[in-house]
C-alpha cells in the first residue's frame, strides 16, 4: 500500500464532496501529499488548503481549517493541525503502520510493485558509445544509470527494452580503420609512427594481430578495406559487449547506424517531415561563439526544427551532399517510433546537453506529438586515490576504463556508488574509500544493514510465537517503520523522474534508521532485538526485522546487486 497515494486520494474525494456541498468552488488535482522532513509535524502534510486558497482568493489558513475538520473524519486519521501560512498535517492510525508492515512480509519482493506503466512500451538506449575503444568510465556511469532505470521502469508496470546504437558510420569510423591498418602493418614488423588524430590505444594491437592471423599480408595495399572495416568494428563491438557484461549489463537490440544508412530509413523518414512540410532549402547563421575559418552561409537542406523549441533549424545534408549526423538521429528515432515505441529514454554524457531540444524536435515532429522522449545526462566521474586525482590507466595509457574499475573494486560497488549522486552531478569516487569496510562506505553501510538483519533472524530463538506487530511502540520502532513504508512512493516518484538515485539514497535512509535502532540496545537492554525473558516482543522486533531485510533486498535487486546475508 502507497498511504500517501491513498491519502491523495481520499483527498481528492473529500474535494469532490466539498464543491458538491458549495465549501470550497474550486477543483484541484495537483497539490502535495508527501511526509515531511520534520516528525514533529505529523504522518503526512498537504499544501491543498493554500493551492485553493490561491484559486479563490481567499485565506488559506481559513480554507485549511475548514478541510482539517473534514480530514479528521478519514478512518486512516487520528488527528490533524493547521501550520502556516496553510500547511494541514496529518497524523494517521498506528493501526495503519503495523497493516502495512504486514503487507511489506506478506509480499516480500512484490512490495512496491506498481502498474503505472501499463505494460506501455519503452525504449531505454544507453551507453551507445563509438565503438572505437573500450568503454571509459563516464561509460560506464551511463550504463549503470540506464540499466537500473530499466530494472526500476520494469517494476512499475513498462515492458522495457534495453536498446545500444552503434554509431559506425561517419569520420571516426574512417579514422579507426586507418589506426587498425597501421597496428595489422605493426603485426607484420613494420615500424609504425602513429601520427595526430589517429587513435594511439594500445588496445588496437590485438585487433591488428588478429587480421595478421587470418588475412597473412593479403590486406596490406588497402588501408580502407571493407574487411578492416568489418574485423575492427565486430572486435571493438565485442570488446564492448565484454566491459558491459563486467558491469553485469546486456542489451537486447544493437542497432547499426551504418545498417540504417544502408535501408534507406533516412530518405524515408525526410520524405515524412517533407510531406509535412518541415523541410525546405534555406541558410543558417554561422554559430555564435564560434571562431570559423573560412565560414560562408550557404544554401541547404534543413528541418524546421524551431517549430518544435529548437534554437536552430537543423541542416540535413553536409556541404558533400552526404547526410549530415541529425539526419541520421531523424532515420533512428523513426526506426523505433516505427517498432512501436511512443516512449522512448535516451542516457548522454552531459557534453551531449545541446542534443535535448533536437531529439525532443525531431520525435514531436515524425510522431505528431504521440510519442514522448526523456533525455537525462549523466555527469562526469573524478576518481580519486586517498583524495588525490587518477587520470591515468595502465591498460589503455590515456583513459581510465570502465574494466580497470570493475577489476579494481568490483561490479556491485561500482554499480551502487555510480548512483550516490543525482545523475547530471558530477560525482566522485574515491578507490580507497569504497573498499573501506566502515560506515563512510555507503555500499557497505547498506550490506551491512541487511546482513545484520539476517543475523539476527538466525540468532532468534526458533520458537517464537505470530508475532504481534502492535507491541512496536519505540520511537525507534515506530520511525523504522515509517521509512519502510515510503517505499512505494520512493518506487514511483523514481520510475516517473527517471531518477534511480533516489533508490541508493533510501537504502542509506533505511539502513541508518536501522543501524540507529540496533545501536539503542547498546546502553538499554530493554531495546534488544532479541529478548530471552520476552519472545512476545522479540517476535514483534524479528516480525520488524524481517521487512527490513526484505525491503533492502528488494532495492538491492533494482540496482542488480547482489545482498549479501553475511559480511566478508
Amino acid at each position: 500500500m502507497n498511504i500517501f497515494k491513498k491519502t491523495f486520494t481520499l483527498i481528492l474525494n473529500k474535494l469532490d464532496e466539498l464543491k458538491q456541498r458549495n465549501v470550497v468552488n474550486t477543483s484541484v488535482t495537483s497539490f502535495i501529499v508527501e511526509p515531511p522532513n520534520n516528525r514533529l509535524h505529523g504522518d503526512i502534510y498537504t499544501n491543498v488548503a493554500m493551492v485553493i486558497a490561491k484559486c479563490e482568493g481567499k485565506n488559506p489558513i481559513t480554507i485549511a481549517e475548514i478541510l482539517a475538520k473534514e480530514f479528521e473524519l478519514f478512518d486512516e486519521v487520528s488527528r490533524v493541525e493547521v501550520a502556516a501560512p496553510g500547511f494541514i498535517n496529518m497524523h494517521l492510525k498506528m493501526g495503519i503502520w503495523y497493516d502495512i508492515l504486514r503487507q511489506i512480509n506478506e509480499q516480500k519482493a512484490e512490495f512496491g510493485n506498481l502498474s503505472i506503466g501499463n505494460n506501455q512500451p519503452v525504449n531505454i538506449e544507453f551507453v551507445s558509445a563509438n565503438p572505437t575503444g573500450p568503454l571509459h568510465i563516464g561509460h560506464a556511469r551511463g550504463a549503470v544509470f540506464g540499466d537500473v532505470l530499466v530494472n526500476l521502469l520494469k517494476k512499475v508496470g513498462y515492458k522495457v527494452i534495453k536498446e545500444y546504437y552503434i554509431n559506425d558510420a561517419g569520420a571516426q569510423v574512417d579514422t579507426l580503420v586507418q589506426s587498425v591498418y597501421l597496428r595489422y602493418r605493426e603485426a607484420l614488423g613494420e615500424k609504425i609512427t602513429i601520427e595526430k588524430g589517429l587513435y594511439p590505444g594500445e588496445y588496437l594491437k590485438p585487433i591488428g594481430e588478429g587480421l595478421v592471423k587470418e588475412y597473412g599480408k593479403e590486406l596490406l595495399n588497402d588501408q580502407n578495406n571493407q574487411v578492416i572495416r568489418d574485423y575492427a568494428l565486430k572486435s571493438i563491438l565485442q570488446m564492448i559487449k565484454e566491459d558491459l557484461s563486467l558491469l553485469k549489463v546486456e542489451h537486447e537490440v544493437f542497432t547499426s547506424e551504418h545498417e540504417l544508412q544502408k535501408s534507406g530509413k533516412i530518405e524515408e523518414s525526410i520524405k515524412i517531415l517533407s510531406d509535412k512540410g518541415l523541410v525546405y532549402e534555406g541558410y543558417l547563421e554561422k554559430p555564435k561563439g564560434k571562431e570559423i575559418e573560412n565560414w560562408t552561409a550557404r544554401k541547404q537542406m534543413l528541418f524546421r526544427s524551431t517549430q518544435f523549441g529548437d534554437d536552430v533549424d537543423r541542416a540535413l545534408k553536409k556541404e558533400d551532399e552526404r547526410w549530415t549526423y541529425f539526419a541520421s538521429d531523424i532515420a533512428y528515432h523513426y526506426d523505433k517510433i516505427s517498432r512501436g515505441f511512443n516512449y522512448m529514454v535516451v542516457g548522454l554524457g552531459t557534453d551531449h546537453s545541446g542534443y535535448i531540444k533536437r531529439l525532443k524536435a525531431i520525435v514531436s515532429a515524425l510522431s505528431d506529438g504521440k510519442a514522448n522522449i526523456e533525455i537525462k545526462l549523466h555527469n562526469i566521474v573524478n576518481f580519486l586515490e586517498n583524495g588525490k586525482s587518477i587520470k591515468m590507466s595502465k591498460r589503455s595509457g590515456n583513459f581510465l576504463t570502465a574494466r580497470d574499475v570493475v577489476e579494481e573494486v568490483g561490479s556491485d560497488i561500482t554499480r551502487f556508488i555510480m548512483l550516490t549522486r543525482k545523475n547530471d552531478m558530477i560525482l566522485d569516487f574515491d578507490f580507497a574509500k569504497v573498499k573501506e569496510k566502515s560506515t563512510d562506505n555507503p555500499i557497505f553501510y547498506v550490506q551491512y544493514a541487511h546482513a545484520r538483519a539476517h543475523s539476527l533472524m538466525r540468532n532468534a530463538p526458533k520458537t517464537l510465537a505470530n508475532a504481534n506487530p502492535s507491541l512496536l511502540v519505540s520511537d525507534g520502532e515506530l520511525f523504522l517503520i515509517k521509512i519502510l513504508a515510503k517505499w512505494p512512493s520512493i518506487i514511483e516518484i523514481s520510475a516517473r523522474l527517471c531518477e534511480p538515485h533516489r533508490i541508493t539514497f533510501y537504502l542509506l535512509e533505511v539502513a541508518e534508521a536501522f543501524h540507529v535502532l540496533w545501536g539503542y540496545g547498546k546502553s538499554a537492554l530493554n531495546m534488544r532485538f532479541i529478548l530471552e525473558d520476552n519472545l512476545s516482543l522479540t517476535a514483534a522486533r524479528m516480525f520488524l526485522v524481517q521487512a527490513v531485510a526484505h525491503i533492502i533486498s528488494s532495492g538491492l535487486s533494482i540496482l542488480n546487486i547482489q545482498p549479501l546475508k553475511e559480511m566478508v
